[in-house]
């Protein structure tokens, strides 16, 4: 998969989500960066993400998110060949899951 260019203003965004310390600071600087939609969908991709980590099926992941088909397959093809993002995120958040089951809750 293409990868984006790399470029102080992009450097200078990942600094800024890197220093965001609570779920809290997250809430807060997302809905200024983004636009309710943007953030939404952001969102449902990442539930995507899990849930085809998950092994559910196309069909349980739209009915559940909401996500088309074709975004869903576009998330699975970063899962088997992208760069590794989802899935070291993924990871880490099943890592945490496991210390923390109160989360699933919030889904």
């Amino acid at each position: 998969m293409a990868r984006p260019e790399k470029d102080p203003k992009k450097d200078y965004l990942f600094r800024a989500v890197l220093s965001l310390e609570s779920i809290e600071d997250c809430y807060h600087f997302f809905e200024d960066l983004c636009t309710i939609k943007e953030l939404d969908d952001m969102a449902k991709r990442m539930w995507g993400a899990r849930m085809l980590a998950d092994n559910k099926v196309y069909t349980e992941i739209t009915e559940a998110t909401g996500l088309s088909t074709a975004t869903i397959s576009r998330i699975n093809r970063c899962l088997k060949y992208g760069q590794d993002g989802y899935s070291s995120v993924l990871e880490r958040l099943k890592e945490e899951d496991t210390a923390s089951p109160e989360e699933e809750d919030h889904a």
